[in-house]
């Protein structure tokens, strides 16, 4: 499960605001690349706050697996407290 120090809508803001939809649209499973149109960029970008957020180190290897709001709690899940 999900660390405390993550919090789901922490990352949902971070995630929306960087796909430009509304919070309330941004669903826990919806796929970002094929609902959202999110691109490498986008995903960089994403990767980028949540570090600069949380202050740890995400391999950009990881990207690939954060493919949702659920796959981006448990990628960040783990790496930070680490």
């Amino acid at each position: 499960m999900i660390e405390t120090s993550v919090q789901k809508e922490d990352l949902r803001e971070i995630v929306a605001e960087v796909l430009e939809v509304d919070t309330d649209e941004l669903t826990d499973t919806d796929d970002f690349v094929e609902v959202y149109e999110a691109d490498s960029l986008r995903a960089i970008e994403i990767l980028a706050r949540i570090e600069k957020k949380y202050k740890v180190e995400i391999p950009q290897s990881e990207l690939a697996k954060m493919l949702n709001l659920d796959a981006v709690c448990e990628v960040v899940a783990r790496y930070v407290g680490t």
